[in-house]
Order: C-alpha cells, then sequence, then structure tokens
C-alpha cells in the first residue's frame, strides 16, 4: 500500500474512532430548544409590513423613529403611522448589509464587495469609504456599531469572501473572521482581532464599556470589555447556541434582540465531520441544494431531505428536520436569554437576521420570506 493511500486510511479509522469515543463532545453537542428557547409560533403572529423585500437584510431605528432597512442593493427608510411609508434613500453597486447610525446623524451601510460606506441620509450624496484595514480589502463586512465616543466597530465575517459565499466558508470550515475598528472619520482602521469563526455581529453597550460579538460557525455569543484603544481578554456569553447567531442589537431596556438565521440539525453536523462527502458536495451540486443551513426551504423539490416524515397531507411538519427556522432571541443586559419568538420548521417567517426597538413595536427582518416584520405582544 503506498503511503499516500495508508495514511488517508489511517485518518479515516482516527475519525471513526473519535466519532464513538467522543460521540456528543461540546463541538456537535445540540441543546435542545427549552427553557426561554422554548418553541412557540410567535414570529408567525407578527403583521408584516409593506410589500415582501427580496434579499432583506438589516434594520435600525433612527432617534426621530424612522426605521432604515438594507434589501439587495438598496437602503429604504420606513415613516408614518405604524411605518406605513417607505421611501428609498440610496442604491449601491453592490449589496447592502448591516446598518447603523452615528451620533453626528450619518447612516453607516456595509456593502459586499466594497466596504463601509457613511452618508448623510437626508442629504444622500456620494458616499464616504472604508475600503480596506491592514492591507486587506474589506469585501466581507457583515456588522457595524458605533461606540459613543465615535468610533466604529465592523466584523468580516471571512476576509476577502463576500457575505453571500456564507455557505462556501461554512463547508470549507474556514475560520478568518475579522474585527476592525477605526475612527469617526473613517480614518485609521485596525484590526482588533483576527482567526474568528465568521463573526457576523456587533453591538456595543449604551454606556460603552463592553463590545458584544456573534459567531456563527462557533455557535457562540461573546463580550469584550473596551479599553481604551483595544479590548480585553474574550468572556464568553453563551458558547453553545441551538442555532447560527446572526446580528445582535441593542434594545430599549438595556438588554439584547440575538436573531439566529437558522436552526442547527444533527445531519448538518454530520456532514460537517465527513470531509470527502463534502467535498464532492462542494463540486458536484449548486450551493442552493447542499446539505447546509439555509434562509428558507421547502419550496423546491431538488432540495436535501432528511430521513423521517417531513410532510403529512402535503403540510410540513412543524416538528420536522428544520431545512431552515426563525428564531429571535431576547437577552438581559448580562447575555441570559429571557425570551424568544419562533417559526417552525412548517412558519412562514424564517432566517431572522436582525431586529430593533421602536415606538410601535419590535420590527424584525426575516430574510427568508424577504418580509419586515412587526411584533406587538410583550417579551419577558
Amino acid at each position: 500500500m503506498k503511503g499516500s493511500a495508508a495514511m488517508g486510511l489511517f485518518d479515516h479509522l482516527l475519525r471513526d474512532i473519535r466519532s464513538v469515543t467522543d460521540r456528543d463532545g461540546a463541538q456537535n453537542a445540540i441543546p435542545p430548544l427549552d427553557g426561554a428557547f422554548s418553541p412557540n409560533d410567535r414570529l408567525d403572529t407578527c403583521v408584516p409590513i409593506g410589500a415582501p423585500l427580496p434579499d432583506l437584510d438589516d434594520v435600525v431605528v433612527a432617534g426621530d423613529g424612522t426605521v432604515y432597512v438594507s434589501a439587495g442593493r438598496r437602503v429604504l427608510k420606513f415613516t408614518g403611522d405604524r411605518l406605513a411609508n417607505s421611501d428609498v434613500v440610496i442604491e449601491f453597486e453592490d449589496d447592502a448589509g448591516g446598518l447603523a447610525l452615528h451620533p453626528d446623524g450619518r447612516l453607516l451601510v456595509c456593502v459586499a464587495g466594497r466596504g463601509l460606506a457613511a452618508i448623510d441620509p437626508a442629504k444622500p450624496g456620494a458616499p464616504s469609504w472604508l475600503e480596506s484595514a491592514d492591507g486587506r480589502a474589506l469585501a466581507g463586512l457583515t456588522s457595524i456599531a458605533v461606540a459613543p465616543d465615535g468610533r466604529l466597530f465592523a466584523v468580516e465575517g471571512s476576509t476577502g469572501r463576500r457575505p453571500d459565499q456564507w455557505r462556501h466558508d461554512l463547508m470549507e470550515k474556514c475560520c478568518n473572521g475579522r474585527l476592525i475598528v477605526c475612527g469617526p472619520a473613517l480614518d485609521h482602521p485596525r484590526v482588533l482581532l483576527r482567526d474568528l469563526s465568521y463573526p457576523y455581529g456587533v453591538a456595543i453597550t449604551a454606556d460603552g464599556s463592553s463590545l458584544w460579538l456573534t459567531e456563527s460557525w462557533a455557535h457562540r455569543l461573546s463580550r469584550f470589555a473596551l479599553r481604551g484603544e483595544g479590548i480585553g481578554p474574550r468572556e464568553v456569553v453563551a458558547g453553545n447556541l441551538p442555532g447560527y447567531p446572526a446580528r445582535i442589537h441593542r434594545d430599549a431596556q438595556g438588554g439584547f434582540f440575538l436573531g439566529l438565521f437558522a436552526r442547527r440539525t444533527h445531519l448538518i453536523e454530520f456532514v460537517l465531520k465527513e470531509d470527502d462527502f463534502r467535498e464532492d458536495m462542494i463540486a458536484t451540486i449548486a450551493p442552493d441544494y447542499w446539505i447546509a443551513p439555509a434562509f428558507s426551504g421547502g419550496s423546491n423539490c431538488l432540495e436535501p431531505m432528511q430521513i423521517g416524515s417531513v410532510k403529512a397531507l402535503g403540510i410540513q411538519k412543524p416538528w420536522a428536520p428544520p431545512r431552515s427556522y426563525g428564531l429571535l432571541a431576547h437577552l438581559d443586559r448580562e447575555g441570559e436569554a429571557t425570551d424568544s419568538l419562533h417559526s417552525r420548521a412548517g412558519g412562514r417567517f424564517h432566517g431572522i437576521t436582525g431586529a430593533c426597538d421602536t415606538q410601535y413595536g419590535v420590527v424584525i427582518t426575516a430574510r427568508g420570506a424577504g418580509q419586515l416584520l412587526l411584533y406587538t405582544g410583550g417579551l419577558r
């Protein structure tokens, strides 16, 4: 037997042994949905705001109550009674993603393949740009947050890779996301953290004392103290979430809204351990049909199915293994989950990527349905 073949056989044998001896290892043990994460249908009771918006992504609210939304290449604003009126603020050459508002009134927009744009939403002329940090282009910015002193903190899911290639990043088991800080004028950018497991969301507490960061592929929420020009050591707040965390936004009471854009499943965790299968899948199948998380699913017969009854009498069961799922968690100021809104496997509003508090209720972005939602019920 040749050396390379012998090494390949040894690797397979070692992997099989580990799958038995570490069957429920912390990396792959998916926590159940219970306690504050107990399943419900409350997301499906939300009121849709306006018509569907393809590639809906993020939402942020201004001090005057105006709600800004990114969808495809456009940024829109919603005003009026219960946000009934909408207008296009600006249209970029590529997809608009994460949003934030600077204390001086500027609107900050993460733009795929380009970097961070800053505009005056009242007079949206030519944007100011931050396009690179440490000599590397900011092609994959996913979220942006502003500290009380005006500094900007942005996360890049995968260095050099556009956000719409997130499935490739997961299936290739990459870990090269970055946390970047720059000055209020988009100047002096510095990389504070590297080799992150697809950082999707970032938030700063109202008093500017700490930075919160989500990592999708690590299923993790972390907190860092803000110290002078840098940050303190990582404090893991939630180290094993039941889904893939997306953006985190402050609520009006000092807590947070955390969107989880899909649930973890045992099938996906298994595929992530099967390197040969995964490599063949990437090489031969279109990404929309991979065994991977999705913002929405169930509408195409080519999608991967799982053993077990997914549908009965043509209706997808709410307890079926989910290809996509809707989940918004409400966290207290310490990061403990206190409540959650769900749209289960058979629900309508999946792929939650952002949420914010408004005078009318919680406005939520359901990317899977391309629908902006308004939730007016209570949250613990």
